[in-house]
């Protein structure tokens, strides 16, 4: 069985095949933040956009907001990335077809969720999924320590138990979970078979085409509305174009465990947006979990800085480097 750590080691061959410089490898480029640091960008946008979403909901719904931000986000990303649909194989086709749906269920079963329980508890227990692929995927023994450490901040941030959630919400959330993983594995493989952000500029038209008809199926033509087309265009941009380009090019270089546990901070920053743009207050609990994911996140930059420095020094001392 192919682990996600083996699917993201990067292939030499993808610039070339492109015809330019790998993403990130130009000293302008996103990817000069790092890998780590184009991840956790990528959660504040994300998470920012989920609060903005939440207040989105009254006025389109819940599922009518989700096919807002797939179709906006995939219309962007398609003028950006203007990909090319030949050349490519059956398999490379099937990955990024299964990526859509894979975006398409996270964002849906999510959105569902945040209508019915708070931002930070339904993102906590959204994360348990990255949390599990961690725990599957690495093959250091410290990667399972960092990811203890994040679930004790995980549940503590949900006030050590969820018994007083919707069960509904709670499942929602839970199955947006699981098609996290599942996107974390399917955005790394389609990272290594399309150039750039051909494959997530695909994808995202695959979910939108899937998810418009119940978009417009709750909403109808409150999706027309100027305000909320324009609220709509905010959470795409926020909530898919920025953060799923910025983790896509972090998957090539960051291996999938690394990965989940960064992913961990999601519900650190869920509770700050929620504090200043829904109004939901941190208790002490709250805050005492926020430091347990951030010193498991901590923990987790300095497992991968130290790898890397020690792959360095070993293809220096055989002189391969460069």
């Amino acid at each position: 069985m192919t682990t996600p750590d083996s699917v993201i080691t990067p292939q030499p061959a993808t610039a070339a095949a492109s015809g330019g410089t790998a993403p990130g490898s130009g000293p302008g480029r996103l990817g000069s933040l790092g890998p780590v640091g184009l991840v956790l960008a990528g959660g504040i946008s994300v998470q920012f956009g989920g609060a903005l979403a939440v207040t989105l909901m009254p006025r389109a719904g819940a599922l009518g907001v989700v096919a807002l931000r797939l179709l906006v986000a995939a219309v962007v990303l398609l003028l950006v990335c203007r990909p090319r649909l030949r050349g490519h194989s059956r398999t490379d086709w099937g990955t990024v077809v299964v990526f859509g749906i894979t975006m398409a269920a996270m964002n849906g079963l999510f959105y569902q969720a945040v209508a019915r329980i708070p931002l930070g508890p339904a993102v906590t227990l959204e994360v348990l999924g990255p949390l599990a692929l961690s725990v599957f995927a690495s093959r250091r023994a410290i990667n399972l320590v960092w990811a203890a450490l994040a679930l004790a901040g995980v549940f503590l941030l949900g006030g050590g138990g969820f018994s007083g959630l919707d069960p509904t919400g709670a499942a929602f959330a839970l199955g947006a979970g699981a098609m996290w993983a599942a996107y974390i594995v399917f955005s790394a493989r389609t990272g290594r078979r399309f150039p750039q952000a051909d494959g997530l500029a695909l994808a995202m038209a695959v979910g939108a085409v899937l998810f418009l008809p119940l978009g417009i199926a709750e909403s109808g033509t409150k999706l027309l509305d100027p305000v909320t087309l324009g609220l709509g265009a905010a959470v795409a941009l926020l909530s898919s174009v920025l953060p799923y380009t910025l983790e896509l090019l972090a998957l090539r270089r960051l291996p999938a465990s690394t990965f989940a546990i960064l992913m961990s901070l999601e519900p650190a920053i869920a509770a700050t947006a929620g504090f200043l743009i829904l109004d939901q207050a941190l208790s002490t609990a709250e805050a005492a979990a926020i430091a347990l994911v951030v010193a498991a996140s901590m923990g987790a930059v300095r497992t991968q800085v130290g790898r890397g420095r020690t792959k360095r020094a070993a293809l220096e001392s055989t002189g391969l480097e460069g």
